[in-house]
């Protein structure tokens, strides 16, 4: 007969083992995971979303993915079209496709070898894809038509393994110390040249201006001197001597001669200091 202290024992024993066998056959799955099911080292079809999911205990197991999104940097080198290094480096916001997870799970594993094994690599590929359509200059003038090729190139590639991109950022964007020099060197080539023909510019335009200042002076002689011929030209000489006077603030001549017996003609102006200068000699 057993003693009550063994029995006990046993019991407990036994009731442990069947507590732990029902916890084990249960595995909850929170929002934004999903699980796959693997008895004996096999995965099962069909995905576990969240919620509470019966397992058999002991010989099974789940294997959790987050399906919220995920960000990585990943760095890049190529060369451009004209055979300039070219190195980026990416931000890439991706998740994977909840109804591929088995596949994901069958193919590449745990999250980390999806970054190293298909992320990073299909990245360096699609940096060459992208930079080699476009010299190094048009890679700094065209940036944004250089990420579009990229995410373009990313995508198509990653969707073939479950891996949904949804947005792609270039943190860093780098040339030969050589080449950033020589595109530094032509810029400041060109914003001289700029200058120069400016001042070419502005030249011309003020010899025209001189010309134009030029041509309307001849043409006011002209019609002057066409006035002066006409009839009343004395009387516009004559008007012109007194605006003269009273422009210059001199007084008026003491002595006003009017030429010939013509009172219109243009008045002789002479002073009478001078003349009795020219008497005492």
């Amino acid at each position: 007969m057993k003693s009550p202290n063994v029995s006990n024992l046993f019991s407990g024993v036994i009731l442990t083992l069947v507590l732990f066998l029902g916890l084990s056959a249960y595995v909850i799955i929170n929002p934004g995971e999903a699980g796959v099911l693997s008895i004996l080292g096999k995965s099962q079809d069909g995905v576990l979303l969240e919620g509470l999911h019966f397992k058999p205990p002991l010989i099974s197991q789940v294997d959790v993915y987050d399906l919220t999104v995920q960000k990585f940097e990943v760095p890049a080198q190529s060369a451009t079209k004209d055979l300039q290094d070219l190195t980026g480096r990416f931000a890439i916001n991706f998740r994977l496709d909840p109804i591929r997870v088995v596949e994901i799970r069958r193919t590449q594993g745990s999250l980390a070898n999806i970054v190293t094994k298909i992320i990073a690599p299909q990245t360096q590929e699609s940096f060459k894809v992208a930079a080699a359509r476009r010299t190094a200059e048009e890679s700094i003038t065209q940036r944004e038509l250089l990420k579009n090729d990229f995410d373009s190139a990313l995508q198509s590639r990653l969707e073939k393994y479950g891996i949904i991109v949804l947005d792609t950022s270039v943190v860093d964007l780098n040339f030969s110390t050589e080449f950033a020099r020589a595109v530094e060197d032509k810029q400041i080539a060109e914003q001289q040249a700029q200058r120069a023909v400016y001042v070419a510019q502005e030249a011309e335009q003020e010899a025209q201006a001189e010309v134009n200042r030029a041509k309307g002076k001849a043409e006011s002689q002209r019609l002057l001197a066409e006035t002066l011929r006409a009839q009343g030209g004395e009387l516009v000489l004559q008007k012109e001597a007194i605006e003269a006077w009273r422009s210059g603030g001199a007084q008026m001549p003491q002595v006003l001669v009017m030429g010939g017996g013509n009172n219109t003609s243009v008045p002789f102006l002479f002073n009478l200091k001078d003349l009795a200068g020219k008497g005492s000699s």
